[in-house]
Order: C-alpha cells, then structure tokens, then sequence
C-alpha cells in the first residue's frame, strides 16, 4: 500500500444539509490545493431521502411534501443516480479524492467503489457482487450498497451507502434507486448472527475504511485535524 494517506475523519450523527456543504466545501479545498490529502468522510444522518440528477417521478411513491410531513427531508443533488434514502445505521461515505493522482475516469472510479465495499463485505462473510448495467452492490439478489457521485474538476464527492444496521421498513417509501422490486438488505440481516448492532457496526466500519485504503493505494489515518463542526456520536440506531 501506499505511504500516501486517506485522512479518514468519522462526523457521528450529522443532518444532511450541513454535511452537503461540508462535503462541497472540502471539494473546493482539495481543487484549490488546500487540502493536499485525499478524504473519507463517514456519517450516519437523520432520514433523509435524496434525489440525484437521474431521479423519475415514478421513483416517488410519495410526493417531497408528504415525505417532509413525514419527518424526512428532502434535498435535490448533483450526485448522479435516482432516489435514494439515508438514516441512522446506515454506514454513509464521502471521498472525496484526486482522481488526478489515481486516474480520471468516472467508471474506473466507481467500479472500485464497488470493488472497496464487496471487498469488505467479503472480510464480513457476507458473498457481494456487482450487477451488470447497474451502480451498487448486492448479494445473492438483495441490494446492500448505493452508490451516486459527483466530481469537479476530478475531484470527487457524494459517495457510497451501506445498510449496516439501519430499519430497512423506510425505503418502502421510495423506489430505492429507481429499481423496481427491489429488495434491499442489510450487514445484520445478512450475517444472521446474535452479534450486538454495535459490534457489527465496528466491524463494518474498520473493514470499509481498509478496503477503500487497499482499492485506491492509501493508507488510512483516523483524524480530527480539519476543522469541523460539532458532531453527535454515532450510535447505532438498533439495540
């Protein structure tokens, strides 16, 4: 592995909307060279349902003000990709990464996306796989992992999704990425263990943050040097 660093920072619990601009501003950092390391910012978020730049109105079961009525928000994105929903046990993570000094190329970048999160799920016991013509990650024909960037002058943002421990019961509202029928699962459901949410959410967590150093050649460092807003500590939401 590289002696380059991912400066890994974990944001706990965070809203959406202060996490976007968290995100933006660091991208517009890392383009300008103020920020010469790549990021990986991890959070978990309040339910919020997401609409990237490919969302259909049939993705909508419900329409943005029965959702909010609901207690979701809802935000309109630049991130590629449908409708997607995030909330807490949700394993939510942001690269935001150079892909000069890897390569620019936005299916190179998201198949090792993918490749990082079945890599982990793999050390996980849990058999992943990618689905031809689609973004995301399933196993065995359920979907674990939602995938939708943007970048800016190669440098990335948004990013990847992984049901861990999160109440599955709220993509019912939506058409989870626009697929239609499909099945979404979860680390804790898939593994079938008496492990507590906890525990699973731990490992998940530090087999992700290996699996991406591995897939893109850096090596990760858990940090709280760039300056941040406060946080809530991230706890699981199932108990």
């Amino acid at each position: 592995m590289s002696e380059l660093p991912l400066r890994v920072i974990d944001l706990g619990r965070r809203r959406y909307g202060e996490t976007l601009e968290l995100q933006r501003e660091l991208c517009r950092q890392r383009v300008a060279g103020e920020i010469t390391d790549d990021l990986l910012l991890l959070v978990e978020h309040n339910p919020v349902v997401t609409l990237g730049r490919g969302t259909r109105s049939s993705s909508l079961i419900l329409p943005p003000s029965e959702l909010e009525a609901r207690g979701y928000q809802v935000f309109e994105v630049e991130r590629g990709g449908d409708v997607t929903y995030h909330g807490p046990g949700q394993l939510v993570g942001y690269p935001i990464l150079d892909l000069n000094t890897h390569r620019p190329d936005l299916h190179w970048y998201l198949r090792e996306l993918e490749g990082a999160l079945i890599s982990a799920l793999g050390e996980l016991e849990i058999p992943a796989e990618r689905r031809p013509g689609l973004t995301g990650v399933w196993t065995q024909g359920r979907k674990i992992a939602s995938i939708g960037i943007h970048v800016k002058q190669w440098v990335t943002f948004h990013g990847f999704a992984l049901n861990v421990v999160n109440d599955l019961a709220s993509f019912g509202l939506i058409v989870p990425c626009g697929i239609e029928n499909v099945e979404m699962t979860s680390v804790i459901k898939e593994r079938g263990s008496v492990e507590s949410p906890r525990a699973v959410w731990q490992a998940t967590r530090t087999e992700v943050i290996q699996a991406i150093g591995r897939h893109f050649n850096r090596a990760p460092e858990e940090t709280t040097d760039i300056p941040l807003p406060r946080s809530t500590p991230s706890v699981p939401s199932l108990s």
